[in-house]
């Protein structure tokens, strides 16, 4: 029998290197600039605000071998249970992103998080589990696409309702949209940008995207920056929740914060817009700072 509160995030640890520059980028030469190393990873972002937040939360995910205590500290001081697998030849996965504005250009390399397989989350931890929910990223590259399917399935047989943030826009069009719905074809909950919904529907409008995703998935959170996000679940009119004001300063980890305060609020009062509500105010406290994670 699934907890009704508890959440499993199964996905990527990211060592981000964060870089604003305090004057336009000037080529072959230096940039004055704020430079911050800080935790990322969409997943393990998640797990850190639901932590936050005080969900009941376990982590599943991959590093390389040195960085498991690391890691494994950083989320637990968000209150998040860990359980992270060593990886003995591939480097803990590491971004630089670069912060323009509302803009971000990420440079990737993967790491250990290329290794991540499905059946890291245990049966164990499903059936104590009222959520699972995983980044595209997790996906993007996978050996065997098809176990991500086969998760989702384990998760519904074990009771728990399962949602997906699409993760990457670009890394959506280079696995094929095709592919990357039928993998996650059975998912429940749906947290895709703008961008992200309009490569995986063809449509433009915020309203148009969110309807003809909610008709593959049962609810569907459509974020949109600045915009606020598009709601729309069986039952309920499609709606739009206006965004927080806040004091931007770093938009990375906004779409995670906001998955986090979503289903924070979710799973105790299955109110989609209320849940939404909450995922724009957790988004809200995100950018205001520099780094992806929860404050300490």
């Amino acid at each position: 029998m699934a907890n009704p509160s508890r959440i499993i995030a199964f996905g990527d640890v990211i060592d981000d290197i964060v870089v604003v520059p305090l004057e336009a980028i000037r080529p072959d030469t230096d940039t004055t600039s704020s430079i911050r190393f800080r935790p990322g990873g969409t997943a393990a972002n998640t797990a850190s605000w639901l932590g936050f937040s005080g969900a009941a939360v376990d982590f599943v995910g991959t590093v390389g071998a040195d960085d498991v205590a690391r890691h494994s500290q950083l989320l637990e001081r968000h209150g998040v249970t860990t359980h992270l697998a060593p990886h003995e030849t591939l480097p803990t996965g590491t971004i630089v992103v670069l912060v323009e504005g509302e803009q971000r250009t990420m440079l990737t390399e993967r790491g250990a998080n290329a290794e991540l397989h499905p059946d890291m989350v245990t049966d164990a931890l499903l059936e104590a589990a009222r959520v699972l929910h995983f980044s595209g990223y997790s996906l993007f590259g996978a050996h065997d696409p098809a176990a991500f399917t086969d998760l989702i399935a384990r998760a519904h047989a074990h009771g728990a309702t399962v949602s997906i943030d699409p993760g990457s826009a670009g890394y959506i069009r280079d696995f094929g949209v095709d592919a990357f719905l039928d993998a996650i074809a059975g998912a429940d909950i749906l947290f895709p940008n703008l961008e992200e919904g309009h490569v995986l529907t063809g449509l433009t409008d915020p309203l148009e995207v969110a309807t003809a995703l909610e008709k593959r998935f049962g609810i569907v959170a459509l974020t949109m920056d600045a915009h606020g996000a598009v709601i729309a679940a069986p039952g309920l009119p499609t709606t739009q929740i206006p965004a927080v004001a806040a004091n931007l300063v770093d938009p990375t980890g906004a779409g995670d914060s906001f998955s986090a305060g979503f289903l924070a609020e979710w799973v105790t009062s299955g109110d989609a817009v209320a849940a939404a509500t909450a995922g724009a105010q957790l988004a809200a406290r995100a950018v205001a700072t520099i780094g992806a994670r929860a404050p300490f």
